[in-house]
């Protein structure tokens, strides 16, 4: 096995144009798992660890660019104010050890269903920047996934960053396991209010082939919230809309039994899980504590 290790983004596309299989490696967290278990064997590696490129967060153009090598320790101490729902989520991925390894990037770029990052990433309307040595473009990111550990990466690129407005209003993220960290989810939802352009964004993980958002209840619930004024005046949501909106969550996913869930109990979990952050979310809209939900 070739170990490549470039030391400038310049060099790693290159060395993905010349070595097209290589497989990139981060922080190892998904990569050395297949390896140690021989469920991959790759002709090459693609060490990023000293890209310095990748390893950033900066303010680009009114929203945050987080470089696909930014682990999630720093994604919840430097920006978990800006993006509470991804520092959510980030909080409840592995152990210390694997959150100040593992990345967004790596989480993208494994494309499981059940990745953390994916639902509050879908919820706040993320784009994935991906480049190769011919160029780069940016992907939205529910665009990204296109089957079961499945994206749109071609074989000479890799994933260079992801953009995210910061939050606008209060976002919301919960997951089922056996337990809070260190746990594939079960199901995760992921939930974001845009009062300044009066949307919701949603996002449903480990309970499809790929993670997706759920359209008819975004739609559903911006249409109550802006229908009875509730945006300029908020009031509690009634009873019928929570129920409704985790119905249409529900109604999204097309989730599988499998040895950590069944698919009726996915579906349930998923329709529980929608109302709770919904009420929590829209309290905090009301309460206008929001910004400290991180």
């Amino acid at each position: 096995m070739e170990f490549l290790r470039p030391a400038t983004l310049a060099e790693a596309l290159a060395a993905k144009a010349a070595h097209p299989d290589a497989v990139p490696i981060a922080g190892g967290t998904d990569v050395m798992v297949e390896l140690n278990f021989d469920h991959r064997r790759p002709t090459a590696l693609l060490d990023l660890g000293r890209v310095a490129e990748l390893h950033e967060h900066t303010a680009d153009g009114g929203r945050i660019r987080i470089g696909a090598a930014v682990p999630y320790a720093r994604i919840i101490t430097e920006l978990g104010t800006k993006l509470p729902g991804l520092a959510m989520a980030a909080r409840t991925v592995g152990s210390p050890q694997i959150r100040n390894r593992g990345s967004v990037g790596g989480n993208l770029g494994a494309a499981s269903p059940a990745g953390d990052s994916h639902p509050p990433l879908l919820a706040a309307d993320a784009d994935v920047e991906i480049a190769s040595a011919t160029g780069a473009r940016t992907v939205p990111a529910r665009e990204f996934y296109l089957g079961v550990k499945r994206n749109v990466l071609a074989p000479d690129e890799l994933i260079t960053a992801v953009h995210v407005a910061p939050a606008s209003g209060p976002q919301q993220f919960s997951k089922i396991g056996t337990r809070n960290a260190m746990v594939i989810a079960v199901c995760a939802f992921g939930l974001a209010l845009h009062p300044d352009r009066q949307r919701v964004g949603t996002g449903v993980g480990s309970a499809a082939p790929t993670p997706r958002r759920a359209g008819a209840a975004e739609e559903f619930l911006a249409g109550e919230l802006t229908d009875r004024g509730l945006w300029e005046s908020p009031r509690p949501l009634e009873d019928s809309v929570l129920r409704r909106f985790g119905t249409l969550v529900a109604e999204a996913a097309a989730p599988i039994d499998d040895v950590r869930g069944s698919a009726d109990y996915r579906r349930h979990a998923l329709s529980v899980m929608a109302r709770r952050t919904l009420r929590w979310a829209w309290d905090d809209y009301r309460e206008g504590s929001w910004p400290r939900c991180a």
